[in-house]
């Protein structure tokens, strides 16, 4: 299980570089790792475990965040439509993601994003697509292909970023931060 102790921190060299795409059938170990991505963000995200272990929620640990420069992400995304709150939107491993297409509009979260490699504040809107296709794969070795808006998107791409070493702070205008294209959506 990954504690944040074993998340590393921008500046590490491991954060800005290329991740090495897998091959299948995956060894015992790169799956160990998926699953170890996974429970992170399962026990994240409950406030109960979460009380015990004391992490910091998130929706997408990369393997490169672990210190594995391996092209892996896991993304545990929950459903802002479900009327309980406990509700999933998607809860899968990507293996070798990439954008395949995007649109031309764009979007960013009003709050900005965070990173749980990153613990210093980078005040300003992360502008990205507003719509993605991304092929993958499965841990079995299928390929996948998903179609995505809004915040599923921009989560995608800010963990698809990890594995190519960017971090969200690079989408950032230096000069006007909290502008954006007048025809993007501010997703708050």
């Amino acid at each position: 299980m990954f504690l944040m102790k074993d998340v590393v921190r921008d500046p590490n060299p491991v954060l800005r570089a290329t991740a090495k795409k897998l091959t299948f059938p995956l060894t015992a170990e790169q799956k160990q790792l998926a699953h170890d991505l996974m429970e992170y963000l399962v026990i994240s995200q409950d406030e109960e475990a979460n009380a015990k272990y004391h992490l910091r929620p998130g929706v997408g640990l990369a393997a490169p965040q672990v210190d594995q420069s391996l092209a892996m992400t896991a993304v545990l995304i929950p459903d802002e439509e479900g009327d309980d709150g406990d509700k999933i939107f998607m809860k899968e491993v990507l293996v070798n993601p990439r954008v395949i297409s995007n649109s031309v509009q764009n979007a960013a979260l009003a709050e900005g994003e965070g990173c749980l490699s990153v613990d210093d504040e980078h005040p300003g809107y992360v502008v990205r697509h507003a719509r993605v296709t991304i092929e993958y794969y499965n841990l079995d070795g299928e390929k996948k292909k998903i179609r995505l808006k809004n915040y599923p998107a921009i989560v995608c791409q800010h963990e698809i970023d990890h594995l190519n070493g960017i971090l969200f702070y690079d989408h950032i205008s230096k000069e006007h931060p909290l502008e954006m294209d007048p025809d993007g959506i501010l997703l708050g």
